[in-house]
């Protein structure tokens, strides 16, 4: 049951970056479940977004009739650089920015027709804290988006000359899971980068199994991906690095014994060949 729930929650959440990833430039970003129901509160909202990294997003304020506005206000805040605030004064018809730099950041239109804000494209670097604040008579109406950006980790996979077969998942955002059919002796390791992005490798062996084919799966909040590799025969039952060597050591000794024992048998010979 928690495995199953895992599996929807995953297949949930692909859904919805499915949809904000093919919305158009002028469709806001809402959850699912916003969508079915058609009910939004006014008072404050604060929505989780995932968004694929490459794409066009469009962050929509609360839906108050335009006539009734008094003023926009934009703020966002995103990692290690100062807040930005984007606003809009109707009884002036006018707009203000202050500390917003990123140029792929701006209103989808004129304010006064509609206050939501895009961003095109959607970086790395926009991960961070959305929120629309509708100033009316009534009072303040608040829409806020926790924006994710999500990376599409590159999938490798190859054999080692030591048998080992290695699996890569490289740069993803957030990290992927790795998995393998048959499970083998597997070591996990991750690396992080300076951006936000994981890089997972995991080693497989599978010492003393009859094992011919090995798949890879990666599990991914952006997709999920398999590849599968054939075992070189050579190497298909080969182990650790320690009894690789230990076999060698036992190759060499049963060489030089063969090697003894037959000069052994040539002098013994060729004494008696001499006594005759």
């Amino acid at each position: 049951m928690h495995t199953w729930g895992k599996m929807a929650a995953s297949m949930l959440l692909i859904s919805i970056i499915i949809m904000v990833s093919a919305s158009d430039n002028n469709s806001c970003l809402m959850t699912q479940v916003e969508m079915q129901s058609q009910r939004i509160f006014l008072n404050e909202v604060n929505t989780s977004c995932p968004v694929l990294m490459g794409k066009n997003a469009v962050l929509c304020c609360p839906p108050i009739a335009l006539k009734y506005l008094i003023i926009i206000t934009w703020e966002i805040i995103l990692r290690g650089q100062p807040s930005c605030k984007k606003g809009y004064r109707k009884e002036t018809n006018e707009t203000k920015e202050t500390n917003c730099t990123d140029e792929r950041i701006t209103w989808v239109s004129r304010p006064d027709q509609n206050p939501a804000l895009q961003i095109r494209p959607v970086a790395i670097t926009h991960d961070g804290y959305y929120r629309c604040i509708i100033g009316t008579p009534d009072g303040n109406f608040h829409r806020g988006y926790h924006l994710q950006v999500l990376v599409t980790p590159e999938v490798t996979l190859f054999q080692s000359r030591n048998g080992a077969v290695v699996c890569k998942a490289v740069a993803g955002k957030p990290a992927a899971q790795i998995s393998w059919i048959p499970e083998g002796d597997c070591v996990t390791e991750q690396e992080y980068w300076g951006n936000g992005t994981v890089t997972v490798k995991s080693t497989c062996h599978w010492e003393g199994h009859d094992v011919y084919t090995v798949t890879c799966h990666v599990s991914h909040l952006t997709g999920n991906k398999c590849l599968s590799t054939k075992l070189n025969s050579g190497l298909r039952t080969s182990g650790s690095p320690a009894l690789s060597s230990l076999r060698i050591i036992l190759y060499v000794k049963l060489s030089l014994f063969v090697v003894i024992l037959v000069i052994t048998g040539f002098v013994f010979f060729q004494r008696i060949n001499d006594v005759r």
